[in-house]
């Protein structure tokens, strides 16, 4: 299965019809929980998608959307820092670093290598030295983290749990 990717620099609606399509698909089995609905996700991308550094990279197979990741340029006094339930070193925060907002692909073409490259084009000509994530650490009984480690991150703090989301690991690795 060919998966071409498309990268965006701006939400235009042909890439949020796409990108909604699969989130739902994707996130189907939580769609039901108040933070994963399509609304609230839908919410959270316009608010991202104005924010600086945005970049959304679709993966089409035969002009169907099959995966997305979407990312953001956060710098020193963003409120992505506030987030964070433990102090961060002294300067951790000085210089910009992309924080990767959402990453997903569609069952039928899980592992197949489709999300990394996905990521991969994600990151690739970003300035930011570093890439931040968060994760729910029981995200596929741990799977999903250890993917994530697999591609080179690791755990720096945590966002402690709300209302609407459980405890997420926050985990970084260099850019490039």
């Amino acid at each position: 299965m060919t998966v071409t990717l498309h990268r965006h620099s701006t939400l235009t609606p042909a890439a949020r019809r796409d990108l909604l399509t699969a989130y739902a698909d994707v996130r189907s089995p939580l769609l039901h929980l108040p933070n994963y609905s399509v609304t609230a996700f839908t919410e959270r991308l316009e608010r991202h998608a104005a924010e600086p550094g945005f970049t959304l990279v679709l993966g089409r197979h035969d002009g169907e959307p099959v995966g997305y990741a979407y990312a953001t340029s956060v710098g020193p006094g963003d409120p992505f820092w506030e987030r964070l339930a433990d102090p961060l070193p002294e300067g951790f925060t000085a210089a910009p670093a992309l924080a990767l907002r959402e990453i997903g692909v569609r069952t039928p073409w899980r592992g197949t290598g489709t999300a990394r490259r996905i990521h991969d084009a994600l990151l690739a000509a970003r300035p930011e030295g570093r890439t931040v994530l968060m994760v729910n650490p029981l995200a596929g009984e741990g799977r999903v983290r250890r993917r994530y480690e697999d591609w080179g991150y690791r755990a720096v703090n945590r966002q402690a749990a709300t209302a609407h989301s459980p405890e997420l690991t926050v985990m970084i690795r260099p850019t490039r």
